[in-house]
């Protein structure tokens, strides 16, 4: 390889984007390379490796299949109602029990029919629902003929989500005796917003507040806190450890976590696994957290985005363990490839630090909020903050339309009851082997090393190419990368050569010198091909160093 046509000055201006926004660059170098590959004859020849993505390539169908059959079944009951042209009325609720299993009976060769027979049973036994109420749910909402009622979440849907959830993300041991409370959202993005904007106009954070992350993160959580509507004072808790020269286990320090028991830190943002490490918080971490909301910051609180916890054997969310203190957020797309669905959800446990602290706001503050709310209820003090996200994702005007889409809703119910069945064990234990043998063959074309680690999720990697230098050839060619090339210059030069397209680290708050490779996006193979660009770039940067050495010799 060569260095890339792009100048330094200009790699060094572009590195100042947005990790998503720079990838645009490296897209259109590597659609360049597909074009101009030396001996190939059309774009489609030479194939661009987009590993910046992370949509999975994997698609769940079972539970979709499921939808589309009761999609048939509650048009059947619509037009039961009132037939006249593509005209149908509302679900009735008398009797549909009974209209449903003659349906399945009478529709065994539809895809998705038992499936969705089946979902229905394992939720009618296992939360001990009224069948006649449960299939009149699903119905009706699957057309999507009403506003959401309640507009926080469907009664059923909420309480087979929060099944899920305690399954999934708290590893089958929920915090007792309360139970977390759920607002269905339009994917874990819109999660995020509303609970900043939340906090923010509950008087709980304040602009210029101090709050922390933990990083390597994903990039909105550090490009929110630096908006001019917040400018919040962001400590960093890094995860800097190496357990070997040159390979780095991407862990926090206690010396970092104990950053957290500064009181001024009102604020704990982490994913968890982390992205782009994608390692599940530690035990030993977690302890510690639980020991400085125990002793020197109460009043912290905590958003943990656990988006890809159901990749990690054992899984346990922070909710789980300090449910007062923690706001859950969690999407399903990654899992079931449904990033168009736009599927989120924020819990938060019905005793919790945030209502605490809103009840002991001074008069002033509880009065302007009493007046923001006044129109919702005759005492807006009582609305608990889980409802006011709810209310402040409509500008509390149009509080009586909020609520994520009816249809939308039913998906995340078929999915949740999909994964609590056989078939969805099996579909997380192939879904959890795609990545991870991935990740393998990633590492096996490279030749590089990474930490064993029963916490790592696979959904990403995140290697350090200046430690990885130092492993290969010592400090001296790090040095040596560090004083001649800027950090995203490797992957301008896999993008232009070889049409390989990775993020930067460093826009993750990781070290500058990293780089994501998503896991999830590509064909197996492919990670073996990328695999192989990445060592030649450390052949061919160590034969510049070699040669600069012995040009400085021979002077």
């Amino acid at each position: 390889m060569t260095k890339p046509t792009v100048g330094r000055e200009e790699i060094r201006r572009l590195a100042r984007l947005s990790p998503f926004e720079l990838k645009a660059e490296f897209i259109r170098l590597a659609e360049a390379y597909q074009r101009d590959e030396p001996g190939q004859k059309g774009k489609s020849a030479a194939h661009m490796l987009n590993a910046g993505r992370g949509n999975p390539n994997w698609v769940c169908t079972g539970p979709r299949e499921a939808f589309l059959a009761l999609g048939h079944f509650s048009l059947a009951e619509s037009r039961r109602v009132w037939t006249a042209d593509d005209l149908g009325g509302m679900p009735e609720r008398s009797g549909i029990d009974g209209r449903f299993d003659a349906f399945v009976r009478s529709h065994p060769e539809l895809p998705g029919i038992e499936l969705l027979r089946r979902g229905v049973e394992l939720a009618v036994d296992r939360f001990g629902f009224d069948r006649e109420a449960f299939l009149h749910e699903l119905a009706d909402a699957s057309i999507g003929d009403n506003y959401p009622v309640p507009d926080r979440m469907l009664k059923h849907a909420e309480l087979i989500v929060r099944g899920y959830l305690q399954e999934e993300l708290m590893d089958r041991r929920p915090p007792s005796p309360t139970q977390p409370e759920l607002f269905a959202t339009e994917g874990g993005t819109a999660a995020m917003c509303y609970v900043f904007d939340s906090l923010m106009k509950n008087g709980l954070l304040h602009k210029g507040d101090k709050i922390a992350l933990m990083v390597p993160v994903f990039t909105p959580y550090i490009e929110i806190p630096e908006l001019d509507t917040y400018d919040f004072d962001v400590v960093e808790i890094e995860a800097g450890k190496l357990v070997e020269t040159g390979v780095r286990e991407w862990r926090y320090p206690a010396e970092e976590v104990a950053k957290l028991a500064d009181p001024e830190i009102k604020l704990l943002c982490l994913v968890n696994p982390s992205n782009p490490p994608s390692l599940a918080l530690s035990r030993q971490v977690t302890e510690q957290i639980k020991q400085i909301v125990a002793t020197a910051n109460p009043d912290l609180l905590i958003v943990t985005d656990d988006v890809y916890g159901t990749f990690v054997d054992g899984f346990r969310s922070l909710a789980a363990d300090l449910p007062r203190n923690t706001l859950l957020v969690y999407s399903y797309s990654k899992h079931y490839g449904a990033t168009g669905h736009r599927l989120g959800v924020i819990g938060l446990d019905r005793d919790n630090v945030i209502d605490e602290l809103i009840a002991a706001l001074p008069a002033e503050q509880r009065e302007r909020l009493a007046k923001r709310y006044g129109t919702l209820s005759l005492e807006p003090e009582k609305i608990r903050f889980i409802d006011r996200l709810v209310a402040d994702s409509r500008q509390v005007a149009l509080n009586h339309t909020a609520g994520l889409s009816l249809p939308q809703q039913v998906q995340m119910v078929l999915f949740s009851l999909f994964a609590l069945l056989p078939e969805g064990k099996a579909y997380k234990a192939r879904v959890r082997g795609i990545v991870r043998r991935r990740l393998d063959l990633l590492m096996e074309g490279s030749g590089m090393k990474i930490a064993d680690d029963p916490g790592r999720a696979g959904y990403y990697i995140e290697l350090d190419l200046l430690a990885e230098a130092e492993q290969v050839a010592g400090k001296d060619f790090a040095t040596f990368l560090e004083k001649d090339y800027e950090p995203t210059e490797p992957l301008f030069r896999l993008a232009e050569q070889t049409g390989v397209v990775l993020l930067n680290g460093g826009g993750f708050d990781g070290p500058e010198w990293s780089v994501r490779v998503s896991l999830a996006n590509l064909d197996d193979l492919d990670y073996l091909k990328i695999g192989h660009h990445l060592k030649q770039i450390f052949d061919d940067y160590r034969a510049e160093w070699e040669a600069a050495r012995a040009s400085r010799g021979a002077s």
